[in-house]
């Protein structure tokens, strides 16, 4: 403990005197100041780690001696002196943050104790203060480091979530137009799609689906005949009746359809609604023969939408579509057979709007 220094702000000779003697033998640098005024000074010059301060200095009040203390420097270790009679100024004192305190007439073993346990307390509380600060430097600069990556991170997704848009955007631009280029190759088919996409919007709005389901069942309506590339044109164009092997060919289309689209995964309800656009509410549909609610519901919608529009349109077949309201009655006499009755209650409170 060599070259510690020490400050002693006391107006008695003989305490001044002893703790010098004390502390000096053991390799303490020891200064005195008999007036407050002088210790402030000798404090600020000196830049003392410990100061013996006498409560009952005269010319300046002891706790305005501490405060101006801890002002300057506030890991200074403070060992106040005092009379056991003045055990509330004590109090006081070491409610403003003194280290420890002595009481007169002082033992020259507590002096040296006091001391060395004030200065170990004081260096242990520099070390802790002084990690503090490096702990609070290193937390500033990580969170500087985390803001700055938070915000390259968003900007990232930014930019991952515009190409995925745009990829998703070019992938639909492509698929609807390959849909539509399938609906142009027979005149008789040509902007069927459309007509069954605007039908089923009108259906689901009736019914209150959710308007992201919508927006699938919309998409799907557009596609859902993409299937029909892999149909050969003598079979689409036919107009007679199928043959069985002919038929088979054309049911095809709609598992044919769900497997084009099948490595877009944004696109699952869509490629559901696709897939079984062509099943019955009876169960005796294709591709997989499903019954009921287990049928998709925009693929039941849909198939309402695209068997209304067939039976009104032109086919190779059947030189002139059915009237409206034949075609009514036709869905009508199908309502819980082919079709999803809730289905048909709602197509029959829009139709007049197709």
């Amino acid at each position: 403990m060599n070259e510690e220094k020490v400050l002693i702000i006391d107006s008695e000779d003989s305490t001044c005197n002893l703790i010098k003697s004390i502390l000096s033998t053991r390799g303490f640098q020891v200064s005195i100041a008999q007036t407050a005024r002088v210790g402030l000074h000798l404090q600020e010059e000196s830049k003392c780690f410990l100061i013996f301060l006498d409560l009952n200095i005269k010319d300046l009040d002891a706790q305005y001696i501490i405060r101006e203390i801890n002002r300057r420097d506030e890991m200074i270790a403070v060992i106040i002196l005092g009379y056991p009679d003045s055990s509330n100024l004590v109090q006081e004192a070491l409610n403003l943050g003194v280290t420890d305190y002595l009481y007169k007439p002082l033992k020259s073993d507590e002096v040296y104790f006091k001391a060395k346990h004030a200065l170990e307390l004081r260096k242990f509380t520099f070390n802790n203060s002084k990690a503090l600060k490096g702990i609070e430097e290193r937390n500033l600069s990580l969170q500087k480091q985390n803001l700055l990556l938070a915000r390259r991170i968003e900007e990232s997704t930014k930019n991952l979530s515009r190409l995925y848009e745009d990829l998703r955007e070019t992938y639909m631009r492509t698929i609807k137009a390959l849909a539509h280029a399938i609906d142009a190759r027979d005149h008789y088919t040509y902007s069927h799609s459309d007509n069954v996409t605007r039908y089923s919007e009108l259906i689901a709005r009736q019914m209150n689906v959710e308007m992201q389901y919508i927006e699938d069942i919309k998409d799907a309506c557009q596609l859902h005949d993409l299937g029909k590339i892999g149909v050969h044109d003598n079979v689409l164009s036919k107009p007679g009746a199928l043959t069985p092997d002919e038929f088979n060919e054309i049911k095809e289309h709609s598992q044919k359809g769900a497997q084009i689209l099948e490595p877009l995964k944004f696109m699952d309800k869509v490629i559901d609604i696709v897939k079984h656009h062509h099943e019955r509410w009876d169960g005796k549909g294709y591709p997989d023969g499903l019954k009921g609610e287990g049928i998709p519901l925009g693929a039941r919608i849909m198939s309402v939408a695209d068997s209304y529009d067939a039976m009104v349109s032109a086919r190779p077949y059947r030189k002139v579509g059915l009237s409206v309201n034949e075609a009514i009655e036709e869905v009508k006499k199908n309502s819980g057979v082919q079709f999803d009755p809730a289905v048909v209650e709602a197509f029959l409170k829009v139709v007049d709007r197709f």
